[in-house]
């Protein structure tokens, strides 16, 4: 009983020590510091350069990162790099300070095989996976897992999410959060909330009735908060009953912080909202990717009393206390080699568990190898393999095949 009293104090100790040094920290800051803190980096970025992503090697020393927090010299605070996504890392293979290396992600099952699994355990595993590879890649936030609710299936984003089905969908969330985060490693669960549609998704109003959004829309984020604690959350593009959810006090206060018990920080999608200082008051702590008219801004807002000093605080409290958990601030050097080799298994063995067959009239599947049959096969799938989605869902990846029940994917 004593050793157990003893971590318990340890524990609580460590974080009343680390809340004080980032309040005395705070104190320490200019409001123009704070504000570097509460934007992305690509404030003082160009967009001409990075190619197709038109955000520069947003990375730090790891480009194809989909964003990074701005480094603080003054007070030796380093740079914080966030990552897509829900299907693998996404970052870029080749590096021009390493022409000859190579750092391909694996490509796991989509969101939505995977929770055709059901085992929990098995996402733990893919999980912790996720984390080792972003760790060894130099990222300390992986913005994953992805948790909307398949409403259509029409959804353009319905592959990195889980389900129709709320509780399967917190479920799987709060596992692979669980394994991620095991390896020092953070999650954005994504996004909050009502964000089901690809079109006009950033100006859609979410027309949604209160049960319908506490019983459906919200009820995954609630379990995957409560029972995993994610580091931090991605408010969605879109407007829910007229508000955009970046803009909501309801959403981002009372009911993710106050009711469900979130002490992480919370974040932007990319370029979402419209007004800066109601994100920050409604506590959206960080704005992501930032844009370079967002330099000052908020200094504005504070000097002209449209922002109150201690909102402005309080998200940069959220995130330091955050970033002094990651690999970054932590002064671990990334290796650039994860097992890639043991990724490839667990790939494996997570689409064989989530590959689901509904009737096997007359033990069609297996197909008997000694006894050949004609197959036909149709779609576009059958000539053309779509072996990643796009946009936060792309992999860089070494392709590879392997057999599920005599089929080869």
């Amino acid at each position: 009983m004593k050793k157990y009293l003893l971590i318990t104090l340890f524990i609580v100790a460590g974080n009343l020590h680390a809340q004080k040094s980032t309040k005395e920290l705070i104190q320490k800051l200019s409001l123009e510091e704070k504000e570097r803190i509460v934007i992305g980096s690509e404030m003082e970025i160009p967009w001409s350069e990075g190619g197709d992503t038109g955000v520069g090697e947003v990375g730090g020393n790891v480009p194809g990162a989909a964003g990074k927090s701005l480094l603080n010299e003054r007070l030796n605070l380093p740079v914080v790099v966030f990552a897509d996504g829900p299907a693998g890392v996404r970052i870029n293979p080749i590096r021009k300070d390493t022409p000859n290396k190579t750092y391909y992600a694996t490509a796991f099952p989509v969101a939505t095989m995977l929770a055709s699994s059901f085992n929990t355990e098995l996402m733990e595993e893919v999980g912790k996976a996720f984390g080792h590879e972003a760790k060894e890649y130099g990222v300390d936030v992986l913005l994953a897992p992805a948790l909307n609710i398949h409403r259509n299936p029409l959804g353009g984003r319905n592959f990195e999410y889980y389900s129709e089905d709320p509780l399967v969908s917190g479920k799987m969330a709060s596992a692979f959060t669980n394994g991620v985060q095991s390896l020092g490693v953070g999650v954005s669960i994504k996004h909050l909330a009502v964000n089901n549609q690809e079109t006009n998704r950033s100006r859609i109003n979410a027309i949604v009735s209160e049960r319908a959004l506490r019983e459906i829309y919200l009820k995954g984020f609630e379990i995957a908060v409560k029972e995993s604690h994610p580091w931090t959350v991605m408010s969605a593009y879109n407007k829910i009953n007229g508000e955009y959810a970046s803009e909501s006090a309801d959403l981002l206060k009372n009911i993710l912080r106050d009711e469900w018990g979130f002490n992480g920080f919370v974040m932007t999608d990319w370029f979402a909202g419209e007004d800066i200082p109601k994100q920050i008051r409604s506590g959206n702590d960080l704005l992501m990717p930032g844009t370079p008219k967002h330099k000052g801004m908020i200094v504005e807002a504070v000097k002209n009393g449209e922002l109150k000093k201690e909102d402005l605080d309080n998200c940069v409290e959220a995130i330091l206390n955050i970033y002094q958990k990651t690999p970054s601030f932590l002064s671990y050097e990334p290796t650039g080699a994860p097992d890639l080799d043991r990724s490839k298994l667990i790939a494996e063995k997570a689409a064989k568990e989530g590959a689901i067959l509904l009737k096997n009239e007359g033990a069609t599947l297996p197909l008997s190898v000694s006894e050949p049959k004609d197959v036909a096969l149709f779609g576009v799938g059958s000539y053309k393999t779509i072996a990643v989605g796009t946009g936060s869902g792309n992999v860089n990846m070494v392709l590879f095949s392997f057999f599920v029940g005599g089929f080869r994917r």
